[in-house]
C-alpha cells in the first residue's frame, strides 16, 4: 500500500510541465489528499482582494453604478444631467446674444401691464388711481398750483422719504375734490407720516391703522421685568412723546441700554388703560444708530 502511494505521489509530481497534472494534489498513505492550509489561505485572500478591486472598478463605471441604484436615485441623476445639458446650450446658440436684453424688455412690459390693470381695478375705490385720469395739478389755476407747490415744499422737509412731487399731487387731489388748501395740507401730512412701513412719531401711535408700526427714539429708562417671559421693559422717547415698550424673551433681538438711539421695526401696538404701548415679538427687529452697537445690526 505504501509503495503504491509513493509511486502515485511520484507520478503526481511529474508531467506538470505540459499541464497534464498541474493541479494534481499530494496524497497521504491512506489515499486522502493533503491540503496545505497556509497556501489555501493565501489563495483565498488573493481571490478576495482581486474581487474587491474588480468590484470597485465596476462600481465606478457609470453604467454599472446605475444598476445598483434605486429608481428614484436614477431619475434624480438623469434630471440633473438634463438640467446641466440645458444650461450649457444657449437658446439662440450665439456667442454674442441679446437674449438677456430681450428678456428684460419682456419683463418690464409685463410689469407695466400688470400695474396698469391693478390701477384700473383700484379706480373703482379711488378715482385718482386710474392711469387715464388727468393729473389733478393740471386742473388747478396758476395761483392754486403755486400755493400747492409752496405747501408741498414745506411738508417735504417734515416728511423725509417723500418727494415734493408726490406731496403736491396728493394735496392737489384733495383740493380738486373740494377740500380747502390748509385742510388738504393737514390731511396729507397726517396721512403720509403714518403711512405703513414708515417710522411713525410716538405721539401718532394711536392714529395708525395697522397693528404693527415702526418707531424710533432714545431708550430713556429700563426697569426689571416681572416675568421670566419678558427680556426687557422700559420707555422710548422721541421729539413728539414717549411710550412704554416690552421685549419678549422669544423675540430674539439684541439687548438695549439706556441712552441707545434705536429704530424698532414691526412692533405690535397694545392698549392698556387708555394708553398705547408697543411690544417686540418674533417679527420685530432693532436697528441701532450709526456708531452704536454696530455688531448688532
Amino acid at each position: 500500500m505504501a509503495s503504491k502511494n509513493a509511486i502515485g505521489n511520484e507520478v503526481a509530481g511529474q508531467r506538470g510541465e505540459h499541464g497534464q497534472f498541474e493541479n494534481a494534489g499530494v496524497f497521504d498513505e491512506d489515499g486522502f489528499e493533503v491540503v496545505d492550509e497556509v497556501a489555501e489561505r493565501e489563495r483565498n485572500l488573493r481571490a478576495t482582494v482581486e474581487m474587491e478591486i474588480r468590484a470597485r472598478i465596476d462600481t465606478d463605471h457609470y453604467e454599472t453604478r446605475r444598476r445598483g441604484l434605486t429608481l428614484e436615485q436614477e431619475e434624480r441623476i438623469e434630471a440633473r444631467e438634463w438640467e446641466l445639458r440645458q444650461t450649457r446650450v444657449r437658446f439662440d446658440r450665439q456667442q454674442e446674444s441679446d437674449r438677456e436684453a430681450r428678456t428684460r424688455r419682456v419683463a418690464v412690459r409685463g410689469s407695466v401691464e400688470r400695474r396698469r390693470a391693478f390701477c384700473k381695478r383700484a379706480a373703482s375705490v379711488d378715482l385718482w388711481a386710474d392711469p387715464d385720469v388727468v393729473d389733478p395739478r393740471e386742473q388747478l389755476s396758476r395761483d392754486e398750483l403755486g400755493a400747492v407747490n409752496r405747501e408741498a415744499a414745506r411738508l417735504a422737509g417734515k416728511l423725509p422719504g417723500w418727494s415734493q412731487a408726490a406731496i403736491s399731487r396728493r394735496v392737489a387731489e384733495r383740493v380738486v375734490d373740494g377740500c380747502e388748501l390748509m385742510s388738504a395740507v393737514i390731511g396729507v401730512f397726517e396721512e403720509f407720516r403714518t403711512d405703513p412701513g414708515r417710522v411713525v412719531p410716538i405721539e401718532a401711535l394711536g392714529e395708525v391703522q395697522s397693528h404693527e408700526v415702526n418707531i424710533s427714539g432714545t431708550i430713556t429708562q429700563l426697569w426689571e421685568p416681572r416675568s421670566r417671559a419678558i427680556q426687557q421693559v422700559g420707555l422710548i422717547e422721541d421729539e413728539s412723546g414717549r411710550t412704554k415698550f416690552t421685549v419678549w424673551e422669544k423675540s430674539n433681538v439684541p439687548m438695549m441700554a439706556e441712552g441707545d438711539q434705536v429704530v424698532l421695526r414691526n412692533v405690535a401696538r397694545n392698549w392698556y388703560q387708555g394708553r398705547c404701548s408697543v411690544a417686540l415679538t418674533g417679527w420685530s427687529s432693532i436697528s441701532f444708530s450709526e456708531g452704536e452697537r454696530w455688531w448688532s445690526k
